[in-house]
């Protein structure tokens, strides 16, 4: 498909397709590519994540299917507000914002990015998918997500947001050789481990999200079971504090609300 420039439908209805000299070429260094350990996903420049198709680059992390079960923890809670404002933080390709800004269309998004290159990347997923202005007839062309290059939460207004997510970087060095190479070798050591335990870049996180909070407001990581422990210390005078398991039973996201009314 990628050396062909189609679609799945295309190759199966096309069995006898040769291809020429120049796809032969393109082909053969994809493989040569992929043989050295590059993940697929930056050979191609595409993944899918939540049913929509992301750029990809070495920039950013590659969106995996276990960061959906944060979408799924989120989408309930905000369904439950009118108009609730969510702000991402290290956003990367924009896989969580922009999911969210399909599923929850009376959001506004804002998506935070220190690094250049990675936001250049969630811009133009954002410009792609089209979901950078509300769709409604009381309301047209009204921008309902935005980008903000800065560190964390730092220049936000305080007491602003309805949510504070994140897929923020929770492997300690300690752990390295557990990931696997690929991971260690193409992408982002910075969106991968945080230091030497992998709660440093959480533990800057929970405090200034009580801050960015308004009352009742919810934060909502991504983390790993050798990190929950650490977490839920951390989220210790948080209410409603709850932990989503993925499908192999290990702890992978973490929630909980901040005290108010």
């Amino acid at each position: 498909m990628f050396t062909l420039n189609c679609d799945r439908a295309y190759l199966y209805a096309h069995p006898e397709r040769e291809l020429t000299d120049d796809e032969q070429r393109r082909y053969e260094e994809a493989l040569a590519q992929r043989a050295q350990g590059l993940p697929a996903q930056y050979i191609t420049g595409h993944q899918e994540f939540w049913g929509l198709d992301f750029l990809v680059s070495p920039a950013v992390l590659i969106p995996r299917p276990e960061t959906e079960h944060l979408i799924e923890t989120v989408l309930p809670l905000a369904k439950a507000m009118p108009f609730p404002r969510v702000v991402d933080v290290g956003t990367g390709s924009g896989c969580i914002a922009l999911a969210l800004a399909k599923e929850l269309p009376d959001a506004e998004i804002h998506a935070t990015e220190n690094s250049p290159a990675a936001l250049e990347i969630a811009e133009a997923n954002a410009a792609r998918l089209q979901l950078e202005f509300l769709i409604s007839a009381a309301q047209p062309n009204q921008r309902r997500l935005f980008f903000h290059d800065t560190d964390l939460l730092n220049g936000l207004a305080p007491e602003s947001f309805d949510f504070v997510v994140s897929n923020p970087p929770y492997v300690g060095n300690s752990e390295e050789e557990q990931v696997q190479l690929e991971v260690r070798k193409f992408e982002p050591r910075s969106a991968v481990f945080a230091g030497p335990t992998g709660l440093e870049v959480i533990q800057k996180l929970v405090p200034a999200a009580r801050v960015a909070l308004k009352a009742g407001g919810w934060i909502v990581i991504e983390i790993s079971g050798t990190i929950a422990e650490g977490v839920e210390q951390l989220l210790d005078n948080w209410e409603d504090v709850r932990f989503t398991a993925d499908l192999q039973g290990i702890p992978r996201v973490a929630s909980a609300r901040r005290p108010g009314s």
